[in-house]
């Protein structure tokens, strides 16, 4: 990679960082339970690593601030209200019965309205001649439309009584219909919405945030998408200034461009399935190679709104980078982007790589938000297995039944942090921040070290 480049990502402000050693955040009192939980865990993570069990008092440290954490999330006013549904839904029979159908009740949906369409829908009933069968199919498909289902499964019996008398040729779907598990668990789910202990369950959703396809969703929806295009908009013009700083030190022999929403081709040789599989922004350099007009990858830039959004999608980066490492060297690959597509050079990306060293020098994360006074050091997927662990729960349901609720109670957490390979992100956490929070840079200083930075290739 060349000098240019290398001095402009060293010369970059890194506010975000956060010290290697957690150290650097003592547990003091008056320190919030998210903090102690995050110091703690990296010191038995430090002991662990070591081939050390953990000092005893860190145990006790740990069950006090996750005690501490509970009790603070389920606090009726200034609580958590997703982790307070989560306990209902723990403790109440019909509320796990409505959460688990609701979970999968838009493929039931799906289902119902597919068996409709093939028999009712309008395209069909057009061509039918008017009478009763025409305004039978109507009635049939106007009422699965409304997904009211307890009165769509009426419109099925009524339909049902009176082809006993008039046959009709969808009887064979009606009857389907009549009998289907997915109208079962519809019907149940629409029984189960007017229970009292579901609609509180409802409620504490509703405190989180509008529901799903609702008007306000949409809205929000729209001004979540709209601040996700802004910061990809700095960091888009934040990298096309640096490639025409990079044509201007090579000359005649400018051969730098930046593309966007860069889309990996299927032809790549390894499995797509939760990794990164398209780019915010990347600088490309024409490839030295007899192959025309190829490139290859010097960087990858993901504009991100948060250092939460960042902790969350890094998994899926890291998995894209290997993705795009399992290309064969001489082989070309079409990518598609904003910019139309573009060959890439196998080799660049046979190269990449995830070990620490090389990743500081290939991928940025970008971000608009100013870093914080104090950094949260306990990740939100973090909090959340910590507060959704099953000690957890029971320990959070006994403080709702106003139980006394003993902390050692949740003393098998801690071993789960210890011993299961299911929590090894977890304990691994504090390192994974700080590799986050290093490849994070604001758009402003990456464009102002691109506008300040001197050297030559």
């Amino acid at each position: 990679m060349l000098a240019l480049l290398d001095e402009t990502l060293k010369r970059v402000a890194r506010r975000y960082r956060l010290p290697a050693d957690a150290g650097a955040f003592p547990p003091a009192p008056g320190a919030s339970s998210s903090t102690v939980l995050a110091v703690v865990i990296e010191r038995a993570r430090e002991a662990v690593a070591r081939g050390e069990a953990p000092e005893p008092t860190l145990k006790g440290m740990f069950v006090a601030a996750l005690a501490q954490l509970i009790r603070e999330a389920m606090r009726k006013e200034s609580g958590d209200p997703v982790f307070q549904a989560m306990a209902y839904r723990h403790r109440a029979a019909e509320v796990r019965e409505y959460a688990s159908l609701s979970a999968h009740a838009q493929r039931d949906r799906r289902a119902i309205h597919a068996a409709v369409n093939a028999v009712a829908h309008p395209a069909k009933q057009q061509r039918m001649p008017p009478g009763p069968q025409r305004e039978a199919l109507a009635l049939l498909h106007a009422s699965a439309a409304s997904e009211a289902w307890c009165d769509f499964y009426a419109v099925l019996q009524r339909l049902s009584v009176a082809q006993s008398t008039s046959p009709l040729p969808f009887d064979h779907t009606v009857r389907q219909l009549l009998n289907s598990p997915e109208l079962a668990r519809l019907l149940r789910l629409e029984t189960l919405a007017s229970d009292a202990r579901v609609r509180e369950y409802q409620s504490l959703w509703d405190r989180h945030g509008p529901r799903p396809k609702s008007a306000a969703a949409l809205a929000h929806g729209v001004a979540s998408k709209q601040r996700g295009a802004d910061v990809e908009a700095l960091a888009a013009e934040a990298l096309e200034r640096l490639a025409q700083r990079l044509n201007e030190a090579e000359g005649a022999l400018a051969s730098y461009r930046v593309v966007n929403s860069m889309r990996v081709p299927a032809a790549l040789p390894a499995s797509h399935e939760r990794a990164k599989t398209e780019w915010d922004a990347v600088l490309l350099r024409r490839a030295n190679t007899a192959k025309e007009n190829a490139w290859d990858v010097c960087l990858l830039v993901e504009a991100k709104a948060s250092v939460d959004a960042a902790s969350t999608d890094f998994p899926r980066l890291l998995r894209g980078l290997e993705l795009l490492a399992h290309a064969e060297a001489d082989t070309v690959y079409p990518f598609r982007t904003q910019q139309g597509t573009v060959s890439l050079h196998g080799a660049s990306l046979r190269a990449l790589r995830t070990d620490e060293a090389r990743l500081a020098g290939t991928v940025l994360y970008c971000c608009a938000t100013p870093a914080e006074a104090t950094p949260r050091l306990l990740s939100a997927a973090g909090r959340m297995q910590l507060l959704s662990a099953e000690a957890s729960l029971v320990f959070a349901n006994a403080l709702a039944a106003e139980h006394h609720a003993d902390s050692s109670d949740l003393e098998p957490v801690w071993q789960q942090l210890l011993e299961s390979p299911k929590w090894r992100a977890l304990l691994n956490q504090y390192p994974t921040l700080c590799r986050v929070r290093e490849l994070m840079v604001h758009a402003d200083d990456l464009l102002s070290a691109v506008t300040t930075t001197t050297g030559h290739c």
